[in-house]
């Protein structure tokens, strides 16, 4: 992010203690540290809600794309719905031929079991 070599940092800290002074310099650290620290957690908090925005733009255009490639199939395709619901539906009168199956509740139960 910043260039600063190791010249300009010996530079940067003679500076600073010529003009804070070596008594203040304990506490002038520590409020950099603090204001460095408030900046990275604002700037992560920043960044985190920009991921979080761009990735609900991306599902919203996603959701979009399927919805309009799913009616695109549908339109080619309208029998195989008819089709499906057909092979998934039991034919009617089906149970009535059978019996009551083991697992209905509300079926008699079977003489010697």
């Amino acid at each position: 992010m910043f260039d600063i070599g190791a010249s300009e940092l010996l530079l940067i800290v003679i500076v600073a203690i010529v003009v804070i002074g070596p008594k203040d310099m304990p506490m002038a650290i520590r409020a950099i540290g603090r204001w460095v620290g408030k900046a990275r957690r604002i700037s992560g908090h920043f960044r985190s809600g920009i991921e979080t925005m761009i990735r609900e733009a991306e599902m919203e255009e996603m959701e979009r794309e399927w919805k309009e490639r799913n009616a695109q199939i549908m339109n080619q395709h309208p029998d195989a719905v008819t089709e499906e619901e057909q092979a998934a539906q039991p034919p009617a009168g089906a149970e009535s031929r059978a019996g009551p199956q083991p697992s209905d509740p509300a079926a008699p139960p079977r003489e010697g079991a």
